[in-house]
């Protein structure tokens, strides 16, 4: 990735490894979920959602 250039050596000297960071919470966060969602699959398949535009929108009363 980007581990051989030197402007990642340098930032990664100052402010850590923060991909790798991220990508340990994400890994952690995960982990957490699956054990209190254990059906729910990984990656979430792309769902589509009825979003309300305002207070009350277009959704029927009762639906949320």
């Amino acid at each position: 990735m980007f581990h051989e250039t030197p402007i990642f050596n340098r930032l990664v000297a100052e402010r850590g490894d923060v991909p790798a960071q991220v990508r340990d919470e994400a890994n952690r966060v995960r982990d957490q979920l699956s054990r209190v969602l254990p059906s729910a699959p990984w990656p979430v398949a792309n769902v589509p959602r009825q979003r309300a535009h305002a207070p009350g929108g277009n959704l029927p009363p009762g639906s949320l």
